[in-house]
């Protein structure tokens, strides 16, 4: 396992983590305003909701890819597809603390992502 690699995927979990969970903090204040605006449906911000949480996990993965990338390291095929699945189930645990005024997930939380994700990104094959 190499070190410097395990640091990279640190840097790049961490920033891929802060950019996704902005936009999951943005995109469910979006949608709270929609459902607040006096629309009478029941699914008043559920459009908004979907497109926030399907973005996300969308962007994750690729964040992840590209963060590597740009520290050039090859064969992150490991991170992006365990990192987002990690991501995937993170985010929907924490869905109600995130979904709420003023709210975010746990710091214990994304740490403990964060770590996964750098041991993710050690067990990797990439090469430099």
């Amino acid at each position: 396992m190499r070190y410097v690699r395990l640091v990279k995927g640190a840097i790049s979990v961490t920033a891929a983590t802060a950019v996704c969970h902005a936009l999951m903090t943005a995109g469910y204040a979006w949608s709270r305003g929609k459902a607040a605006t006096g629309e009478a449906t029941i699914f008043a911000g559920a459009f908004e909701w979907l497109v926030t949480t399907a973005s996300v996990w969308a962007l994750m993965p690729l964040l992840l890819g590209a963060g590597m990338r740009a520290m050039r390291e090859n064969g992150n095929t490991t991170l992006m597809v365990g990192g987002g699945l990690l991501w995937a189930l993170l985010s929907l645990s924490f869905m109600d603390e995130i979904d709420r005024p003023g709210g975010f997930m746990p710091l214990h939380a994304l740490a403990a992502y964060v770590l996964a994700g750098a041991g993710l990104a050690g067990a990797g094959t990439g090469r430099r």
